[in-house]
């Protein structure tokens, strides 16, 4: 579980097919082999730590359904470790099962996504959405995209102020959300 707020901006230091070795310092400190990391919102195994990086082992299925699949060495990437009991809920509850990939319609500050339809339900004004793994409060639900503001500190210490239109983001909408909607569902049956 974790929290969307992003505790270090990393890099990718080297790809061979699903093998990432990302560069960082913070994440790291405490790590160990078995341990999950974030990257850019997606849940990922620590398989090995080096001096200032670590690696994980990335599957097809986790290639094909989120923007890891797009990142190439040098390319910088949001990290965040999981949340310990105990520690402060900065952001919203955030699993790291990246649900959809959307595309920058506007860069940040008035950040655009482009929103999947499967989706575009979760998406209201007000609520919670993880954008490439930054906690964000949606500004306004639109037909195919939403927005949200990313304030200056945001854009700096993560992906998003780096990031412009036509770039893929990986979205996590409300959890809280899909499982009211599972129980609705399960009523009505």
């Amino acid at each position: 579980m974790f929290t969307g707020i992003v505790e270090e901006l990393g890099s990718v230091r080297s790809r061979r097919g699903g093998r990432f070795v990302f560069d960082a310092t913070l994440v790291v400190e405490d790590a160990k082999a078995g341990d999950s990391i974030a990257v850019n919102g997606c849940c990922l195994t620590v398989v090995d730590i080096g001096d200032g990086c670590w690696a994980a082992d990335v599957v097809d299925e986790s290639l094909a359904r989120t923007n890891l699949g797009d990142l190439v060495p040098g390319d910088r990437v949001n990290l965040e470790r999981p949340l310990r009991l105990g520690d402060r809920l900065g952001g919203h509850l955030v699993q790291g099962h990246v649900d959809g990939v959307g595309e920058i319609l506007a860069a940040a500050p008035e950040l655009e996504v482009s929103t999947p339809p499967d989706l575009r339900p979760y998406i209201v004004e007000k609520g919670s959405i993880t954008v490439d793994g930054c906690s964000l409060t949606v500004v306004k639900p639109l037909p195919h995209s939403f927005t949200v503001a990313v304030i200056p500190h945001t854009a700096e210490v993560t992906t998003l102020g780096r990031k412009g239109p036509g770039q893929r983001v990986n979205l996590e909408v409300d959890m809280i959300a899909k499982y009211v909607e599972s129980l609705l569902e399960a009523r009505e049956q």
